[in-house]
């Protein structure tokens, strides 16, 4: 199998029942992507493919052979953070650190959904030409990912820091979250 990840391409001999979670982590030996529950209910394994957010551990390696995959390895570029992974450190948003993969990936598809005015299920105007992004709106679309240790608070500081504004330059009145 071929895949892209982190924007380098790969040949992996792998059984085409493995999970994207299981080649990444036990085949490629990107660990930084964590086996939470196995189950997709903790978003510990979030990765983007294309850009969007995924549970990889739901999803067969198989299916994502030619697209591109991006782990937390791959935010930084040329040595430096993404300004999200500095927002983290910055706000403390992480205890343990076992979610902080999973956060930051998830993060990062939340802002390109919001840039693409992708409605989620407490989207009040399904009909308006920008999602505004509320407190409700905001801690909806992260909910798939928990942490245990309860840094909820540096995460949504970090997040909103970073991730949030760039996403809702676009919708005027937006409510801190």
């Amino acid at each position: 199998m071929q895949f892209i990840i982190n924007g380098e391409t790969v040949e992996v001999a792998a059984d085409i029942r493995t999970s994207l979670l299981d080649l990444l982590r036990n085949y490629l030996g990107f660990t930084g992507t964590k086996k939470g529950c196995d189950q997709g209910a903790c978003g510990a394994c979030t990765v983007l493919v294309d850009g969007e957010r995924i549970n990889s551990c739901l999803a067969l390696a198989v299916q994502y052979q030619h697209r591109n995959i991006t782990t937390v390895e791959g935010l930084a570029r040329n040595g430096s953070l993404h300004p999200l992974q500095q927002a983290f450190i910055d706000h403390d948003g992480f205890q343990c650190g076992y979610c902080t993969p999973g956060q930051l990936c998830s993060a990062i598809g939340m802002a390109s959904e919001i840039e693409r005015n992708i409605p989620s299920v407490v989207t009040k105007d399904l009909s308006a030409t920008s999602v505004m992004l509320d407190e409700t709106e905001f801690r909806e679309r992260m909910s798939g990912n928990l942490c245990r240790c309860g840094a909820y608070n540096g995460i949504v500081e970090a997040i909103s820091e970073a991730t949030v504004p760039a996403a809702a330059a676009k919708t005027a009145g937006r409510a801190s979250p």
